[in-house]
């Protein structure tokens, strides 16, 4: 038989529960847990996420509970399904509660305002830099994942045995896991995809065609390895599942959130007005404003990404941004990384 491993998901949205699902597919005793009581209840008591999930029944062997002691008490891996502005937050609240030997699994994309850190940055400034880490991205929206749609993910650790357990306890016939050790790769492949996401998005509601989203990912590729690289990242992992995988499937799946925010602006609506009507997290809004501070900092230029945020936060016309990006002085392809 087959080890079991006790499983804390830490986030009820639906990346978090469609893990808590699959957790639940291989046997392994698991705890969801919701930081709103109330809505922890409704969880139960449908067995059903109608906010963030639904369509998709909850075994009855997954807990679900708002009591946050209880819920890291019980795992032996703990899953941070928690947007990255929340997460330093909740983190410090995980403190308090005995932590020793767990593995820390991270879901989380995107960069933290103001200080442009990475999800493990915030996990190790907050639990300390010997907590034992895992991250885990790619091509991977819930509602596929949950219903047992074939995806393939990677996770990135320094500790191989950490990765392993991680694959053990989730990987299926459904839901594939790699394993490398490039977590800034990995997670700064995650992250950045969702601003170049904003702009495929843009795309769609200028009634572009194949060839402009096309030649916007392969450049917007480049950004994020460029970047990347700068940080200290293998450049090969933007070409693998974090990186190009998820690119495409954010800048063209119907579930992307970013590429709906994208679409939305280029028809002609404010940023306000479409965050407004959003239920769910788009990641990419903040992170363009993280990634704007970050090239500032060191230095770096990334064309695209820029003009995302002088969209976002500078409030400037879609058709004259693209414009002025079309009407840049000609380069080499490959003459910067």
């Amino acid at each position: 038989m087959k080890e079991k491993t006790k499983i804390t998901i830490l986030g009820d949205g639906g990346w978090g529960t469609a893990l808590a699902v699959v957790a639940a597919r291989k046997k392994n005793p698991v705890v969801l847990w919701s930081a709103f009581p109330e809505y922890a209840k409704i969880l139960n008591s449908k067995k059903e996420n109608v906010k963030f999930l639904p369509g998709v029944s909850l075994s009855k062997d997954i807990k679900i509970t708002s009591d946050l002691e209880e819920a890291v008490k019980f795992g032996e891996v703990i899953v941070l399904a928690i947007p990255t502005q929340f997460l330093r937050t909740i983190l410090y609240k995980v403190k308090d509660h005995k932590i020793a030997k767990k593995i820390f699994v991270s879901v989380s994309k995107g960069l933290e305002k103001k200080t442009s850190l990475r999800p493990s940055q915030i996990i190790y400034s907050a639990l300390g830099t010997q907590v034992p880490l895992v991250v885990i991205s790619g091509p991977s929206h819930a509602e596929e994942v949950a219903r047992g749609l074939p995806t393939l993910v990677v996770a990135a650790s320094d500790n191989p045995k950490h990765a392993q357990k991680v694959q053990a306890a989730f990987a299926d016939t459904y839901f594939r896991i790699y394993s490398q050790t490039d977590i800034i790769g990995v997670e700064l492949g995650g992250a950045l995809k969702n601003v170049i996401a904003i702009a495929a998005g843009i795309c769609d509601g200028l009634k572009f065609g194949d060839n402009t989203k096309s030649g916007l990912l392969t450049r917007g590729l480049l950004e994020m390895m460029r970047l990347g690289v700068r940080m200290g990242a293998n450049p090969n992992t933007f070409f693998g599942l974090s990186g190009l995988g998820d690119l495409a499937t954010t800048c063209f799946s119907k579930h992307g959130r970013n590429l709906r925010v994208g679409r939305e602006l280029g028809e002609g609506k404010k940023i306000k007005e479409i965050l407004k009507g959003m239920e769910m997290v788009a990641e990419g809004v903040d992170t363009a404003e993280s990634v704007h501070q970050l090239c500032e900092k060191i230095d770096i230029d990334l064309p695209l990404m820029g003009a995302v945020y002088s969209l976002l936060f500078q409030g400037k016309d879609c058709k004259r941004v693209v414009g002025d990006l079309l009407n840049r002085t000609a380069r080499e392809e490959w003459k910067q990384y």
